[in-house]
């Protein structure tokens, strides 16, 4: 009776329990080369540059991206590039992470020579640390030798995820070394999520133009009413004749108002006092969470009892704050 064929289920599975495997003899044989990497790196201030070729090189691009969002300048650099003149970009006191699976990459020969003879620190990631790579590099993050999650045993596919988890090994060791925190990374990455919830109030209203939506205590509630259709956010601040917030009026005070059958008065009828305010080095994170879990549509951000700026919750939506 044949065989079933594999599904393409099982052919998935096993791809991923193959690399499985040979992450775990990656982490079993990790040893001290780690840290003698991590050292090479911390002892300089010149930019780390990762190369290789083929995958090697896609993995390197992604580790230098890793190394350079995490408080070590890097950058990555094309063997084949370097050859032709890009070697100028490895100057004294930068360090090399070369990455070859073989450690026989002819392409990063020159790049290896060029190391030695300028005395430029060199980490090779390989699994022969008695290749041409392994034999030129000061510190050899030793790979082990696994099996290909390829039929044929040809495409990189273990070898690289166990390079890139090997880089991302030695980034956060780096990152624990620097003391590197989650306001560092933001203020790396100020067009994410991350970052921008990182920001102060203070950074978040630098870059808006609207005039606020404010009254004087003394407005009649037609003027409220314009105010509040003339700022688009569904509310306005009353403040007194020297500038201070002393509350605000949202549609729904007004609405509240005209079913109580109030009509007449000024902004200090309707408002709500001292209304819930946010201060200028508060981070954003913490007023998303303070204006959810009130409730809260909108907040005023105040320096010394003044309005400065306006924290709408559908502006934060809209920008992906939320």
């Amino acid at each position: 009776m044949a065989d079933h064929p594999e599904t393409d289920l099982d052919i998935a599975r096993n791809v991923i329990r193959i690399e499985r495997d040979a992450l775990e003899k990656l982490e079993t044989g990790l040893d001290g080369s780690v840290a003698r990497a991590a050292d090479l790196i911390m002892a300089t201030d010149r930019h780390i540059i990762v190369a290789g070729v083929g995958k090697s090189g896609h993995i390197g691009q992604k580790i230098a991206a890793s190394l350079a969002s995490t408080g070590t300048p890097s950058f990555f650099l094309h063997p084949t590039e370097a050859s032709h003149g890009d070697l100028g970009m490895v100057v004294p006191g930068s360090v090399v992470i070369a990455i070859s699976y073989s450690g026989e990459s002819r392409e990063l020969v020159d790049l290896l020579r060029y190391c030695k003879g300028n005395t430029i620190p060199l980490i090779g990631m390989t699994r022969a640390p008695d290749s041409t790579l392994g034999r030129a590099s000061d510190v050899v993050l030793q790979m082990p030798v696994v099996e290909e999650a390829c039929p044929n045993g040809l495409a990189p596919t273990s070898s690289t995820t166990m390079a890139l988890a090997l880089g991302d090994a030695l980034t956060i060791v780096l990152m624990a070394r620097r003391g590197f925190s989650r306001e560092d990374f933001g203020f790396r990455h100020p067009g994410g999520k991350l970052g921008r919830s990182l920001q102060t109030a203070a950074d978040y209203i630098a870059s808006r133009s609207e005039p606020l939506p404010l009254v004087q205590e003394t407005a009649s509630l037609h003027d409220v009413i314009i105010g509040i259709s003339e700022g688009r956010k569904g509310c306005v601040g009353v403040i007194d004749a020297s500038g201070a917030l002393t509350g605000m009026v949202t549609d729904g005070d007004l609405r509240r108002a005209m079913l109580a059958g109030r009509t007449d008065g000024t902004a200090t009828d309707v408002m709500t006092a001292n209304p819930r305010t946010i201060a200028a080095d508060e981070r954003m994170s913490a007023v998303i969470k303070r204006l959810t879990e009130h409730r809260i549509s909108n907040a005023f951000v105040t320096e010394d009892g003044k309005p400065t700026g306006l924290v709408d919750m559908k502006d934060l939506l809209a920008e992906g704050y939320v």
